[in-house]
């Protein structure tokens, strides 16, 4: 499944790119319905170039057709990104926890100006293997990463506003 998102973060553009490269931004993030809280594992620099290693958690309530074939408490995975912040791209990977047979998701995320704002695109592909529930997997994952992004918003503006 492909996926696109957008958002508006209202910071200027550097600052942004700069902020999602820290560690810190993502010890203020406490989870949404669906993913919970975070968890910086390793934040690794060189060169103008920093790697992030972030572990998330699908907490949500899934379908008992989606639970008889993957454990809820086994929906973790680790998203390695390494940004380029004076490129402003991120290339990002999911490495999942458990399942790894059956999920691959990457992507890429891309910042541009926008007046005295930021917009940060996001371009993905996720797929899931699971006989008969791959697609609701997918549509619950990404449902679940687009709350967690426009939930982010307000978090990345707070911290830059600090």
């Amino acid at each position: 499944m492909r996926f696109e998102l957008t958002q508006s973060i209202a910071a200027p553009l550097d600052e942004v790119a700069a902020a999602y490269a820290s560690a810190e931004l993502y010890e203020t993030f406490d989870g949404t319905s669906k993913l919970g809280p975070p968890d910086v594992l390793e934040r690794v620099e060189h060169g103008g170039v920093v790697t992030l290693r972030i572990r998330y958690r699908f907490i949500a309530e899934l379908s008992p057709a989606v639970t008889a074939v993957v454990s809820p408490d086994k929906l973790s995975w680790v998203e390695e990104s390494v940004h380029d912040v004076g490129a402003r791209s991120v290339a990002v990977r999911l490495h999942p926890d458990h399942y790894a047979d059956r999920l691959r998701c990457t992507g890429a995320y891309h910042y541009e100006a926008d007046g005295d704002a930021t917009i940060r695109r996001i371009d993905g592909e996720l797929k899931v293997k699971a006989l008969l529930v791959a697609g609701a997997v997918e549509k619950a994952i990404v449902s679940g990463l687009r709350e967690h992004l426009e939930a982010e918003v307000a978090h990345v503006e707070a911290f830059l506003s600090t």
